[in-house]
């Protein structure tokens, strides 16, 4: 199966080396290009794609607005899925296009060989960046964090046994540490990362992690 990727930044020379590398795949076709937020969306709203790969700082419209406004459009089962692209890992708008619902974040000067692994990866329908990843750049972003909104607590729904999944998840375990720190198979911290995010209508765990966060369930380190 072919990897359908939309590439939007507005520096063009950036769009045609990340172009010549992912037509050079057997599994992957850029579909479509944007200059900026804008017209990625106008331009996505008539072309079929899988991944897209988001610049999160550009003119007219940024990748955090254009993100939101896409996934806000679309059901995370259609897709497509957004890779937010950055000059440096700390950066709070790679925090808020997360939020908005990407699916992870990766630098621009990223070796060709993660960029093909990233996009592979979010096309299986997994996060992009290890959540220990993504702990460090809430860690960072922490002090601005919204309070929790006042209503039902979302997380009211899971069962024990998965709040103590999620917060495992939200700390950057992966399935084999939680396995092993709760006494469960792979297997079945897997099922359980699976009722978690639909439960909570999430993507993936890059999300659960955010959540975690704004909800208070973890606390920034340090």
């Amino acid at each position: 199966m072919t990897i359908r990727v939309f590439l939007v930044d507005d520096q063009a020379l950036v769009r045609a080396g990340f172009a010549m590398v992912l037509d050079a795949q057997e599994d992957m076709r850029v579909v479509g290009e944007a200059g900026d937020g804008s017209e990625a969306l106008t331009k996505l709203a008539v072309t079929a794609a899988d991944v897209v790969m988001m610049d999160v700082r550009m003119p007219r419209m940024d990748g955090v607005e254009a993100t939101r406004r896409l996934l806000a459009q679309r059901s995370a089962e259609e897709g497509p899925r957004v890779i937010v692209l950055t000059t440096f890992d700390l950066d709070e708008y790679a925090f808020s296009a997360l939020r908005a619902g990407a699916s992870g974040f990766l630098l621009k000067d990223a070796p060709p060989e993660h960029v093909l692994s990233a996009i592979r990866t979010v096309f299986r329908g997994d996060a992009v960046i290890a959540p220990s990843t993504t702990r460090r750049l809430l860690d960072h972003v922490a002090t601005t964090l919204p309070d929790p909104q006042p209503g039902p607590d979302p997380l009211a729904a899971l069962t024990e046994r998965e709040r103590e999944v999620l917060l495992e998840v939200a700390r950057g375990a992966s399935n084999a540490e939680i396995a092993a720190k709760l006494f469960l198979s792979e297997a079945t911290v897997k099922t359980h990362v699976g009722r978690i995010l639909a439960k909570l209508k999430l993507r993936d765990r890059v999300q659960a992690v955010v959540l975690a966060y704004e909800r208070g369930l973890v606390r920034p380190s340090g």
